[in-house]
């Protein structure tokens, strides 16, 4: 099978529609940042279009759930990097980490951890994943040491030294 990237990364810059009064960008808009990001990773790195997937099959990705730590703001107009990476995965259940960078990746803004069902559209219920899309979770699944979400965050914050100074 062909080499796969492990960590995913895309770029994105900040808008003012996602933002606070205070120029931060709002909690909630998080979570399209990492969602939109993974998409376009996942299409750009392995090929995969969730959304033809969809039209053409049924069968898609939905989130099951999400956990987000939100360790230093982002501002308007700021250029930032996500990464993702598959930290786990299932038959029919995908867990992954996304984390929100600055742009030269030295502070981190947040980190989420979000659980993607495989979902069939038309039969409204759990698919299990294809033996080519097990093979590719196979080859790209990268897991941390930790299972404990505060651990890893805290871990973010000991090593990036975090502040609230862009």
């Amino acid at each position: 099978m062909k080499k796969f990237d492990k960590i995913l990364k895309s770029k994105a810059i900040i808008r003012f529609q996602d933002c606070d009064p205070f120029n931060h960008l709002n909690n909630a808009a998080y979570l399209n940042y990492f969602t939109n990001a993974r998409e376009d990773q996942i299409k750009n790195y392995y090929g995969i279009d969730i959304y033809a997937m969809a039209k053409d099959s049924g069968i898609s990705w939905v989130v099951g759930s999400n956990q987000i730590a939100y360790i230093n703001p982002a501002f308007l107009m700021e250029n930032i990097v996500i990464e993702s990476q598959l930290l786990n995965y299932k038959s029919t259940s995908l867990f992954v980490e996304l984390r929100m960078w600055n742009k030269d990746e030295t502070k981190i803004k947040a980190v989420m951890w979000s659980n993607f069902v495989h979902f069939n559209l038309l039969k409204q219920k759990r698919e299990n994943h294809s033996d080519q899309i097990m093979k590719l979770f196979e080859a790209v699944h990268n897991p941390i040491d930790t299972s404990s979400f505060e651990k890893r965050v805290e871990f973010f914050k000991k090593k990036f030294k975090t502040s609230n100074i862009q």
